[in-house]
């Protein structure tokens, strides 16, 4: 090879391994010579009455030649911290990482309104060895809310049957925080007024009025508290008690002999239709464990279905139970279940029996929108529908579906046919009356006095 050719090679290989150093060098400057990271971790969106500051920044050791953090609102401009001089605790949070950390209140930041206000936060870091620094920003908009919502309670005359339901109208503001009533540890959700009108028979156009339907469930205690909760983003409460008067309801214990003939056709049914469960064992154990665990996933589903409602009524009128049909096993029924003379578990039935004959069409009980129909465990083929304001009903044990999720039906529309699928010794529809996903005695529910007492009485008064 020629000398002349080596030697533009070698120029050329030199040329691009300086490029290459002089692109990393670079890159280097460029890194080393941008601001520090700001990372604004709390307030998130809404400040509270007792709010917390809370900014992450990296730069190299920590080491910063400024900082200023300010909320700013309409004219004003308040600095919460800087390096020195205010009440932030500032602190090493990693080699590179520093943490700065502050209450936001109307007393540690006097000026300090409810409205919107920006947080804005300036860092500086000195480079070059001290000789210049570079800088950098970031804001983030927060919504404050230094008050607490106000709750206060329109109805009176709360009547609550154990194990049933009552609704409460009640006033908040301001009207879009969370609210309705709680008993217990149990939430129940509020929902406009507004929603209610047809029930009522009338507009209701005060946005502030609200109504909630809640439930002492069967297995609360008769002395359970209940209030009016009200809750805002910024974690803001308030509660407003109101007169109430609880009146216990007897329920009923059964005995339910087990037998081979009717646990080998239930069980295999069951766990072909529901892979996931885990079941071992005897046929006896395979019933157990779908009598207990399945039966508990099942409710859970059915709790979290219980939050797919319409914020409006979609009902009208008393709810009907199904026609020519007898009560076999009442709401609440705590069953012993035996085999070959020994107990072997426990369960509470939370549902009506309805006894019918074979492959009858399952009726509506009011109108509503399907939010599920499929299989679902102990209930084998099942529908729920929704009537809006977290009132459900739930059909199950169907031989076959006339329905599907997301229709409407009408008070007395076929949903399906009746049958024994699921944990049914026989042919009959098993129904829950559901208030935000939980159980509650049907029978009121059928019962115009208990409706226009409970519900529609309040509702005209607005």
């Amino acid at each position: 090879m020629p000398r002349l050719m080596i030697t533009r090679m070698r120029f050329i290989v030199g040329f691009v391994l300086a490029l290459v150093l002089i692109a990393g060098g670079v890159w280097i400057v460029a890194g080393r010579m941008s601001g520090p990271a700001i990372d604004i971790r709390q307030p998130a969106k809404v400040l509270g009455a007792n709010g917390t500051l809370e900014v992450a920044i990296d730069a190299p050791r920590g080491e910063l030649s400024r900082l200023e953090i300010a909320v700013e609102q309409k004219e004003k401009r308040i600095v919460v911290a800087a390096l020195t001089g205010t009440e932030a605790t500032i602190t090493q949070d990693g080699p590179d990482r520093i943490r700065i950390q502050r209450t936001l209140n109307r007393s540690s930041v006097p000026g300090l309104q409810s409205g919107p206000a920006r947080i804005v936060v300036i860092a500086a870091r000195p480079v070059v060895y001290g000789i210049r620094t570079v800088e950098s920003s970031a804001t983030r908009d927060v919504n404050v809310r230094l008050e607490p919502p106000r709750a206060s309670v329109i109805s009176t005359h709360h009547y609550v049957n154990h194990g049933g339901a009552e609704l409460v109208v009640y006033r908040v503001n301001p009207p879009d925080v969370s609210s309705g009533v709680r008993v217990g540890d149990v939430e129940y959700p509020g929902y406009p007024a507004s929603g209610a009108g047809a029930l009522a028979g009338k507009a209701i156009g005060d946005p502030a009025v609200h109504v909630a339907f809640f439930a002492l469930l069967h297995d609360q205690e008769l002395k359970t508290p209940i209030h009016v909760f009200a809750r805002d983003e910024a974690g803001n409460a308030a509660r407003a008690d109101f007169d109430h008067r609880v009146f216990p309801k007897p329920f009923r214990r059964s005995r339910i002999e087990l037998d081979d003939s009717f646990i080998g056709r239930v069980v295999p049914a069951i766990l072909e239709r529901t892979p996931d469960l885990k079941a071992e064992g005897d046929d006896l154990a395979k019933f157990l464990t779908i009598n207990r665990d399945l039966r508990r996933q099942n409710a859970e589903t059915i709790a979290t279905l219980g939050s797919q409602t319409a914020k409006e009524a979609l009902w009208t009128g008393t709810f009907q139970q199904l026609g020519n049909s007898k009560v076999e096993s009442a709401f609440a029924d705590h069953r012993t279940y035996f085999y070959q003379g020994r107990e072997v578990d426990q369960q509470v039935h939370l549902g009506f029996d309805l006894a019918v004959t074979a492959n009858v069409p399952i009726v509506a009980a009011n109108r509503g929108r399907v939010v599920f129909a499929d299989y679902l465990g102990i209930y084998g083929n099942c529908v729920i529908v929704d009537h809006g304001m977290g009132i459900q009903t739930l059909y199950a044990h169907l031989s076959s579906f006339e329905t599907a999720a997301g229709q409407t039906v009408e008070k007395g529309q076929t949903l399906g046919r009746s049958g024994m699928t699921g944990l049914a010794g026989g042919d009959h529809l098993h129904f829950t009356q559901l208030v935000q996903g939980r159980a509650v005695n049907p029978v009121e529910w059928w019962d115009a006095h208990w409706l226009e007492d409970r519900v529609l009485r309040k509702l005209r008064g607005l």
